[in-house]
């Protein structure tokens, strides 16, 4: 079965940092686009951070730029969500996505829905 497993969210208190992971199973991730996307109560989901297939390009939220950052461990399959300086704001469910067609910038900007979802974690940020 081809899926995206995610891990690594909970609760933090602001300023604090949580890494989120997204392993393919079946899908070897270092051929895909994966995308980060977050959906907070009441509103629409996201696009968050982006990654190519190389690692050559990621595409950024602006709200995030400074604090979030994108990486791929190749040899575990696994994409990684580095989250610093975490803000109440950035509370929601977050869902890693992965398709081989679109650029990092039409994932990111959901003019591309992904073949390939994973279930969510959620991360609350609050005191």
């Amino acid at each position: 079965q081809l899926q995206l497993v995610e891990s690594g969210g909970g609760l933090v208190q602001p300023g604090g940092s949580l890494r989120l992971s997204c392993a393919g199973s079946g899908l070897t991730l270092d051929t895909y686009v994966v995308g980060w996307f977050r959906q907070a109560p009441g509103k629409e989901r996201e696009g968050v951070i982006c990654i190519s297939s190389s690692g050559n390009s990621i595409n950024y939220r602006d709200s995030v730029k400074g604090r979030f950052t994108i990486s791929r461990d190749n040899a575990k399959n696994t994409v990684y969500l580095q989250m610093n300086s975490l803000k109440p704001e950035d509370t929601a469910v977050y869902y890693c996505a992965a398709d081989r067609r679109p650029t990092v910038q039409a994932m990111c900007d959901s003019l591309f829905y992904p073949d390939y979802w994973g279930q969510g974690t959620q991360v609350t940020v609050s005191s």
